[in-house]
């Protein structure tokens, strides 16, 4: 059963609020369970959040799907248990992380990431009853809500932004790990750039392969790769990163006159990047909190949303960020952009 997500205004009005909070499983004692006190109300719900590498605290992809959490955690009481992965996760790994949380009773279960596809389409086999949902990969089984977005989108309005105000003609992107997923980001950043002027340089550089999915949790490599670019010439760098990008960020922020672009949250909000915030000049928000709560919530009501539900640029599910006013002289052609992607006269590439 294949469903695409509506996205009401009012969710969409209710997940910007929510971005002015702080925003890719481990062992036992990675655990983080949070009570509440209102556990007991009627309708609550166990909600089980098994986090990709960096966990809460990201400021960027776990924080957004977090919100979301917490959000249907205040509204519907009940109990939210965190697991977070590390970097030297195996499949079997993934794999218990999962099976401890439906034996334990929580239902939904999300998988924050496009790495618990695997696991979560064996676990989700041996738990018919739970509903299961996973961030940024599509599984196909009947109790299992596939939540994706259309980053690339996003990511072209990124690269307009980029090749209005780089003032080299040159401009920067670093992806986590060189996979399919942020081959997505790149692709339409890059598309965005050259839409708006062929002749500016991008510069690209993949922190981690593969399986090593270091690149999402090291801060110390995105600041390297970005300072890089820098050095280079470069004064717009677009990181799609994980928490690696709070790396490339305060290099940028370095540099006078270069800008950050962040993802995923709206990072200009984020307090721990508050003091780099003059740097950043927007974000690629992808709104994981808002397919989050939207799982929880039809739990809640008794009809699981199952199925591939698609967050595209002109529902809201993706957007560019305007905190900070730096784009504000853009947004003519910005929102020209988004008007072409929305009537399907640009198409954007989904790879490079």
């Amino acid at each position: 059963m294949r469903r695409v997500a509506k996205i009401s205004a009012a969710c969409i009005a209710t997940a910007a609020l929510a971005l002015t909070a702080t925003a890719c499983g481990g062992t036992s004692s990675d655990n983080k369970s949070s009570g509440s006190s209102d556990s007991g109300k009627k309708g609550g719900v166990k909600i089980g959040l098994a986090f990709d590498v960096g966990g809460r605290g990201d400021h960027s992809f776990n924080d957004s799907a977090a919100r979301g959490a917490d959000k249907a955690k205040k509204e519907f009481g009940g109990d939210l248990k965190e697991l977070t992965a590390k970097t030297s996760d195996t499949e079997a790994d993934r794999e218990q992380r999962l099976s401890d949380l439906a034996d334990a009773g929580y239902n939904p279960i999300i998988g924050v990431g496009y790495a618990y596809a695997t696991s979560m389409t064996k676990v989700s086999a041996k738990y018919p009853k739970t509903t299961f949902g996973i961030v940024d990969s599509v599984v196909n089984a009947k109790n299992t809500d596939s939540i994706v977005f259309t980053e690339e989108q996003g990511s072209y309005l990124a690269g307009v932004a980029a090749a209005l105000k780089t003032k080299k003609d040159h401009v920067g992107f670093i992806g986590g790990v060189d996979v399919p997923l942020i081959k997505k980001f790149e692709a339409g950043y890059v598309q965005g750039v050259k839409a708006t002027n062929p002749k500016i340089k991008v510069d690209v550089q993949y922190l981690s392969h593969g399986s090593d999915t270091s690149g999402f949790a090291s801060p110390d490599k995105g600041k390297e790769a970005a300072q890089g670019m820098l050095d280079k010439g470069a004064d717009v760098v677009y990181s799609a990163a994980g928490s690696s990008g709070n790396g490339a960020i305060e290099a940028v922020s370095g540099t006078k006159g270069a800008w950050a672009i962040g993802v995923d949250s709206d990072q200009y909000n984020i307090p721990g990047l508050a003091k780099y915030k003059s740097s950043i000049l927007t974000s690629v928000v992808k709104n994981v909190d808002i397919g989050v709560y939207d799982l929880i919530q039809s739990v809640k009501d008794g009809s699981p949303k199952t199925g591939t539900n698609t967050y595209a640029l002109k529902d809201g599910g993706v957007s560019l960020a305007t905190s900070g006013g730096y784009i504000d002289d853009i947004k003519a052609k910005l929102d020209a952009a988004k008007q072409e992607i929305a009537s399907g006269k640009v198409k954007v590439k989904t790879t490079p």
